[in-house]
């Protein structure tokens, strides 16, 4: 279905309501198992709630929403919407001067809290802004009942009149304002439009159409606060799915042997894992269960890179679908028919490994500020080393120095007050991305980051998170991080695995040599100290989309660095 003739997001929860059967469960959480609704049930708490909220807010008010992935946030968010306010979303791993910055930069009216751990992240902001009207939380409180609502307690008694709202919102309205994580530096309220949404739900169907079924299951773990999974949950609204809320990374997989999940999107971190503990998992395996592992990497990368098979070739290959791929698809539920990697560039060889594995893995290319998707590969014609032909509804082209830039419905209203970065990334209606790309034929591929660049003292230019994914490839490391511009040559952190986490230099230095094999010599790395400490969302090391928080992790270390030149 096509979501052109919407004028907003909660008509589009509103249709696709009408047309499902309404004992279907469409929420579930895998945490507390008794949480699910159906979609009567989602239909009844979005209203119930939207009319409580009504009562503190105006068109256009902000709503501050901050709570793990979980059924509430989904009815939050729609009831939000559905009172013509704008919802604010939140990371549950921000700092307290982070939740201080976003809160006196939007000064939402009300602020929408998981539980107790959450609130008590913010309690000491609220008790001091006049500003926020009332606290809504999804568990009880230690605060004083008349100044919070609980929603839980409010979609007890869910009766009423079955009519569809009216709405008055327009595709142009503001729908949410999602912070940019920011590797450095506040974060940026990007301004996202009901249209910009519905513009990116109509590219991702056409991506699906191919893969979906009856109530396709979908397992979310990225954060909703996430501009990625928070477009997702319109999709899934679109297609009339079965969303499954995870537990937490750690228990991923349990999770997908739970819900047998038929898509799933993720950010190139989660493959990154994925690669090495099969891989680890692979270079075990002796005589013919060995044999039959590098036939099948073999015909898989023959087959990913568009190479013909001979008759034998395939019969092998079906053979091995039967044998060997099944048996991987069944540890991750046995029902997967795709991942769909987004957030930040997928290494190409962890995506030949995993389509070749029998895992497709489809690679996207966007920016929250986009809404947030600009291409996807589609399943029929995989090109990993790309990130799809761009969606219908947005122009790409390349600008004159290789930046990417996007025109269309989905890019972004601004930056919430804040016109000055706006006015640096927008220019007739062009975003100016910040990556660096090349069309071949319809589909692009992003080939650096304006952002992420060294630069040698010989004016040579060199992206470091190209290296670091090649030494992430490494079984026996677990991150790295890339150092050296204007110096005479590059240098490197390392935290090991921990499996490895005692292994000596020399073993370390053995490996490098074999890395910068794989590597120009401008891009080798001559030295590295070893960290045993990982870069994590918890210490600041890492964006919560997982991407390396660069500027901080340099700075920590910089002595350290330095002591290798």
């Amino acid at each position: 279905m096509s979501t052109k003739d919407f004028n907003n997001l909660v008509e589009l929860f509103f249709v696709n309501y009408q047309k499902q059967k309404k004992e279907n469960i469409l929420l579930n959480s895998l945490k507390d198992k008794e949480n699910n609704f159906t979609w009567e049930k989602t239909f009844r708490s979005i209203k119930k709630l939207s009319l409580e909220i009504n009562k503190y807010v105006t068109k256009g008010d902000r709503c501050l929403l901050i709570s793990e992935n979980r059924p509430e946030w989904f009815i939050s968010d729609l009831s939000i919407m559905l009172s013509e306010a704008i919802t604010v979303p939140a990371y549950t791993t921000y700092a307290e001067r982070d939740y201080e910055y976003i809160i006196d930069d939007c000064k939402p009216n009300l602020i929408f809290v998981s539980n107790q751990d959450q609130f008590n992240k913010i309690k000491k902001l609220v008790d001091e802004r006049d500003f926020i009207k009332k606290i809504f939380s999804f568990e009880d409180l230690n605060f004083q009942k008349e100044n919070y609502i609980n929603v839980n307690s409010l979609l007890t008694n869910l009766d009423g009149d079955m009519d569809i709202p009216k709405t008055d919102i327009n595709r142009k309205d503001p729908a949410c304002i999602i912070y940019t994580s920011g590797t450095q530096g506040n974060p940026k309220g990007v301004i996202l439009s009901h249209g910009g949404i519905l513009n990116n739900c109509d590219g991702a169907l056409d991506i699906l159409k191919p893969l979906l079924s009856d109530q396709t299951r979908f397992l979310t773990w990225l954060p909703l606060s996430h501009s990625y999974e928070h477009t997702v949950q319109f999709v899934q609204i679109s297609v009339g799915a079965k969303i499954f809320y995870a537990e937490s990374i750690e228990k991923l997989i349990k999770n997908m042997n739970e819900c047998k999940p038929q898509l799933m999107t993720a950010v190139p971190r989660f493959y990154q894992n994925l690669y090495q503990k099969i891989n680890a998992s692979f270079n075990k395996a002796t005589g013919l269960r060995k044999k039959l592992i590098l036939k099948m990497l073999e015909l898989g990368n023959k087959k990913i890179n568009k190479r013909p098979l001979t008759l034998i070739e395939k019969i092998f290959d079906n053979l091995l679908d039967k044998i060997v791929r099944k048996k991987i698809n069944d540890q991750f539920g046995g029902e997967l028919k795709t991942f769909v990697s987004g957030g930040g560039a997928l290494d190409r060889e962890v995506g030949i490994f995993l389509n070749s594995i029998g895992l497709p893995t489809l690679q996207g290319y966007g920016l929250t500020e986009t809404s947030p998707v600009v291409s996807c590969n589609p399943i029929h014609d995989i090109r990993v080393e790309t990130v799809g032909p761009p969606f219908k509804g947005n122009q790409v082209k390349i600008a004159d120095d290789g930046e990417i830039l996007v025109k269309g419905e989905n890019v972004m209203l601004g930056y919430w007050n804040n016109e000055e970065e706006t006015k640096k990334v927008l220019k007739d209606g062009w975003l100016h991305t910040g990556d660096i790309g090349i069309f071949d034929g319809d589909y692009l591929k992003i080939t650096d980051r304006k952002k992420d660049i060294l630069i040698t003292p010989g004016g040579d230019n060199i992206s470091p998170v190209k290296i670091e994914n090649e030494i992430n490839n490494s079984n026996l490391i677990e991150q790295a991080i890339v150092y050296g511009d204007n110096k005479p040559y590059l240098v490197a952190l390392i935290v090991p695995n921990e499996e490895y986490s005692n292994s000596n230099e020399e073993e370390f230095k053995k490996e490098f040599e074999k890395i910068n094999s794989k590597l120009a010599k401008i891009e080798n790395i001559k030295k590295f100290f070893i960290k045993k400490e990982k870069f994590t969302i918890e210490n600041g090391m890492l964006t919560p989309t997982l991407k390396l928080k660069r500027f901080k992790i340099i700075q920590k270390y910089k002595n350290n660095f330095e002591k290798l030149y």
